[in-house]
């Protein structure tokens, strides 16, 4: 039905649906810059995407207090821009079965028409031994196209849709990550910092944290001097990640500030702190001083006690926003504290291993095909990660399902072609430009590219191309980027 009513559609209606399209990517490039805005970023093990992503510049702001009224909610309330597209099953459309689509959504692309189209770009010999690829209708989750989808390889960055959807089914998508301040009872009568699991707490926050712990002790008459601690046993494991100290990637603390920058920085590779609970803490120190409470020493690294009573609170954004974050700007830092949301949130120690534990059952509670995967980390800078391109179009899939709207900034997070984050430097003068919004991964001899795409005829399509053993990255990344430009160009029936 949906076929035979397509084939009678004037041509001119046809444009229109591809318009359309177009529009509605626009308007998601504009939300994305909006989340751009949300403060620092680290483009990780990619230098190829922090060159092309360098225009994003200063665009950080920091104010993670709720929305004012009038201004947007959290991305999951906002309307259903891809039920517009035909790209929202009706209920059970994940079935695989294309007669559970709308009525007026355009036909998908016929398997053999896209292994046409599809198969001779994984000959480019740009691409590394290891070529894996698969492409979902996303309006029923039928499967249209497939090659070594079930070979398992090592994902990069694009593993990061995997935290982001357990961190979402986890926690949901209105949580806010705390970092408190609390004074221990009695005698001891200590003041202590206590993380969250919040690396996006800025300067001025901290700073607004230590003015409400100034009133709150003045308030008890404690005010003058006191002794402060920070607890940072919220983590288990080690701190450090399997590739060392990098600029990359800051000691994986529940208490830091800024992501522990040492340079100023908003963005990109910066030298870290060494001990960001410990850095954390003496400058909440100076800021508890500038607010007319003096600290006794060297603040000390104790463990809060139960009966501490709070003196001042500040949370995160949502982590809808901090999830839309991580995607557009691929923040690694983010992406280590968000699985280890996900490891408190399933009773796992929050360390590397705790947290990959979670993710992967959070995915197979989900009815996600997990075999083959591993998750040694949150953010995709380890090699012994693996993933299937079967899993990751599957992942966008249920993101983008009705069924599932606390999922949904994994959609909309992803960097827009030409517009925003890791993409924002891409697809010039390429067919894709707008239409493509996918997640980017780059390892030495590794690219990956995941992401939605809307295709000719206005039907959208989730997909994954991975490669491993690539020699010339940018030659490889053009190439994955015309696997996407070719899903846009195509009608593909």
């Amino acid at each position: 039905m949906v076929r035979r009513r397509w084939r009678t559609t004037p041509p001119q209606r046809r444009r229109t649906w591809r318009v359309a399209a177009g529009a509605t990517a626009g308007g998601l490039a504009v939300a994305c810059t909006a989340v751009a805005v949300a403060g620092p970023w680290d483009s990780g093990q990619r230098t190829a995407e922090r060159a092309r992503a360098a225009a994003e510049g200063d665009a950080s702001g920091q104010d993670h207090t709720p929305a004012a009224p009038g201004e947007p909610a959290p991305a999951p309330s906002a309307p259903e821009v891809l039920s517009a597209l035909g790209a929202a099953a009706e209920p059970g459309g994940a079935s695989g079965d294309p007669g559970t689509s709308a009525d007026n959504a355009p036909p998908p692309p016929t398997p053999s028409a896209l292994a046409d189209a599809l198969g001779p770009l994984l000959k480019d010999p740009a691409l590394g031994r290891v070529r894996a690829a698969a492409v979902v209708d996303a309006v029923t989750g039928r499967e249209l196209f497939a090659s070594s989808a079930d070979r398992p390889v090592t994902p990069a960055s694009t593993v990061k849709l995997a935290t982001a959807v357990a961190v979402l089914d986890a926690r949901g998508p209105s949580h806010r990550i705390a970092t408190r301040v609390v004074r221990e009872p009695g005698r001891d009568g200590r003041v202590v910092l206590v993380g969250g699991g919040d690396p996006t707490v800025t300067e001025e926050q901290l700073d607004a944290l230590a003015a409400r712990t100034a009133r709150a002790l003045r308030a008890e008459g404690a005010g003058g001097t006191v002794r402060l601690g920070y607890d940072a046993s919220l983590y288990r494991g080690p701190v450090q990640h399997t590739i060392g100290p990098n600029n990359n990637l800051a000691p994986v603390s529940p208490l830091m500030v800024e992501e522990a920058r040492l340079d100023g920085s908003r963005h990109g590779p910066a030298p870290r702190a060494a001990d960001p609970a410990a850095e954390a803490a003496r400058e909440f120190a100076q800021r508890l001083g500038r607010h007319g409470v003096r600290t006794d020493g060297r603040p000390r690294e104790v463990t809060a006690s139960e009966e501490a009573e709070k003196l001042a609170v500040h949370r995160s954004a949502p982590l809808s926003a901090l999830v839309e974050r991580m995607l557009t700007h691929s923040d690694n830092d983010l992406a280590e504290a968000l699985a280890r949301q996900t490891a408190l949130a399933e009773g796992e120690p929050a360390s590397f291993a705790g947290a990959g534990e979670a993710v992967r059952h959070r995915l197979r509670e989900l009815g996600l095909p997990v075999q083959g995967a591993r998750f040694a980390d949150g953010s995709g800078l380890s090699r012994a990660d693996k993933v299937t391109a079967r899993l990751l179009p599957r992942l966008l899939g249920v993101a983008a399902d009705p069924e599932h709207p606390e999922l949904r900034a994994t959609v909309t997070g992803l960097p827009v072609a030409g517009f925003t984050g890791t993409l924002g430097g891409r697809y010039d003068g390429a067919g894709g430009a707008g239409l493509v919004r996918a997640k980017t991964g780059t390892l030495t001899g590794v690219n990956a590219l995941a992401g939605t795409v809307v295709d000719a005829d206005g039907r959208m399509l989730a997909f994954a191309f991975l490669t491993t053993g690539t020699t010339d990255r940018y030659g490889a990344q053009a190439a994955l980027d015309r696997f996407a430009s070719a899903l846009a160009n195509c009608g593909c029936r």
